[in-house]
């Protein structure tokens, strides 16, 4: 296990998450005092589904693709786990086994916190109970609102969407542009939409035409976050 010394962006990034930052200043030191620092790489494999949970992990860098393997041998990325968000509590809750695969995308810096020191915090801190219950109601919530876009919303005002929450998650703000900081290809955002690359080019040529966007090769631009919200609410 690696001492945990965190950078002051991988700090902050922590620190700032919404969930985290609402937590009592005595929770937060323990969780931090019993979590060790994981550095990795892009690709590297975190959990596999069926195999036990052991860690409960929160992002501080970098981003954690939560997927699955359909039937038909299809890569279905269900969602990219963003700095400041905490995953893997559930399956230390029920104790069953991981529901998706989780591998680590770009270079990605994770706290984590071992299963036994995970339920040594629920022991000692009540707190955390309550806590994890409005985490996890988000999540639902989260759900829900994915299920109904997919089943109501064209493909267009979905992909505005999801440009628009990445540019929240991993915006650079350059001058009137928006850099979105994650490295995903038009087949990642193809998989994380349900559609195919296909067509997702052929809605991001549109956006180009419209000027919402700029396509580079591995990396979307946001020109104007104003047109991306009209086309979301199509």
């Amino acid at each position: 296990m690696n001492k945990l010394v965190l950078t002051p962006e991988e700090r902050h990034n922590i620190e700032s998450g919404a969930w985290f930052a609402k937590l009592s200043p005595t929770l937060r030191q323990a969780m931090l005092s019993r979590a060790y620092v994981r550095r990795m790489v892009d690709g590297t494999a975190l959990a596999a589904r069926g195999t036990p949970a052991e860690d409960w992990c929160g992002v501080a860098k970098g981003a954690v693709r939560v997927s699955l393997v359909s039937l038909s041998g299809k890569q279905v990325t269900l969602t990219y786990v963003d700095p400041g968000t905490w995953f893997g509590d559930i399956s230390l809750f029920d104790g069953l086994p991981h529901t998706h695969d989780a591998d680590v995308h770009g270079d990605t810096t994770l706290l984590v916190v071992r299963k036994a020191d995970f339920k040594l915090l629920l022991g000692q801190h009540v707190e955390l109970y309550e806590a994890l219950l409005r985490l996890n109601c988000r999540r639902l919530r989260l759900m829900f609102n994915h299920f109904e876009d997919l089943n109501t919303r064209p493909l267009a005002a979905r992909l505005a969407k999801q440009i628009l929450l990445l540019a929240k998650s991993y915006g650079i703000a350059q001058g009137d542009e928006i850099r979105i900081g994650l490295q995903l290809a038009q087949e990642d955002l193809a998989q994380l939409l349900g559609a195919s690359r296909q067509r997702v080019n052929q809605e991001l040529k549109g956006f180009e035409r419209e000027g919402a966007v700029r396509v580079e090769p591995t990396r979307l631009v946001v020109l104007s976050r104003e047109k991306l919200l009209v086309i979301a609410e199509r």
